[in-house]
């Protein structure tokens, strides 16, 4: 507690900028729940452990152990509840996936983006409420998410790759626009030039790697508009100089490296754990994109 005499003068410190509103601390009984949620997904990982290798159950591992943390960082009210439920829905959908637990990846693979919608339309709710200004953004925010969503799906299911691949570029040219709000466009001309020469070396890559030519022009237009996504985002926090902005850059770079592997791992050489790889940096880049916006629009809104 302070002295009763630093209470009669200003503090010379300033406050740090609320780039967020406080996350209200995950209740004991939530944090119970969470817990023992883990602990059956271990106790799952024991019974099918005769069944996989020493990788899967590292896999495995990782997984459980990027839950706990979560879990740890909304008690200390670091994320919201919908945040934590998101995160350890990737964390499973990745290890799932990676470890053929099918069943289990059918379900956590669209619950992660499932509750990233929740938690965005619950802050929709609360600006609309307020009448704050700016829901062209949120509504930018969440048809990105929502085509996301649809791009999970149809990659889930077979033969559906170009739906999956329209369902991501949309989702993108979604990202643009809202990175496009309010900043200038692909301030950063250098960023700019970096993503492209990437993306056209990507291309060149998968071309000489056996792209089949009735995805070559396909493949092509989505590589140049995720690099064009990527260099808005950087672009966009060179200017806004703000926690959040660079951390909704750091999602898109993720972005781009998990359709990088992804796209080594079909069409040119196959990636050890490709699927635990994609996965993971998807929905990394998922979760810096959904906090890093959130936080920015509801800054706004205070």
């Amino acid at each position: 507690m302070k002295p009763l005499a630093s209470q009669s003068t200003p503090s010379k410190n300033p406050a740090p900028p609320a780039d967020v509103e406080a996350e209200p601390a995950l209740s004991l009984w939530q944090s119970v729940l969470h817990t023992v949620l883990i602990g059956l997904a271990t106790w799952a990982l024991s019974w099918q452990a005769g069944a996989l290798t020493r990788t899967h159950v590292l896999v495995w591992l990782m997984a459980l152990c990027a839950a706990a943390l979560a879990v740890v960082a909304a008690r200390r009210a670091r994320i919201a509840s919908l945040e934590l439920w998101m995160l350890e829905a990737s964390a499973l959908a990745a290890a799932s996936g990676a470890t053929g637990a099918w069943s289990w990846h059918l379900a956590f693979k669209p619950a992660a983006m499932a509750f990233a919608i929740m938690f965005v339309a619950s802050n929709v709710y609360l600006a609309s409420a307020s009448g704050q200004k700016g829901q062209k953004s949120w509504a930018w925010l969440l048809a990105a998410l929502l085509a996301s969503l649809a791009g999970d799906v149809f990659l889930m299911l077979q033969d559906l790759f170009i739906p999956g691949l329209v369902s991501f570029l949309l989702a993108h040219l979604a990202y643009i626009v809202l990175f496009g709000r309010g900043v200038r466009w692909w301030a950063r001309r250098d960023a700019l030039l970096l993503t492209l020469g990437i993306g056209a070396a990507m291309v060149a890559w998968l071309w000489q790697g056996g792209l089949p030519a009735e995805l070559r022009a396909p493949v092509a237009v989505y590589v140049l508009v995720i690099a064009l996504m990527v260099a808005q985002a950087l672009g966009r926090a060179a200017q806004l100089q703000t926690e959040a902005s660079r951390t909704v850059a750091l999602g898109a770079c993720l972005f781009m490296l998990s359709d990088s592997v992804l796209a080594v791992d079909r069409f040119v050489q196959p990636v050890p754990l490709a699927l635990f790889w994609v996965l993971a940096t998807y929905y990394a880049a998922q979760f810096c994109i959904v906090r890093g916006m959130v936080q920015e629009l509801r800054s706004a809104r205070s």
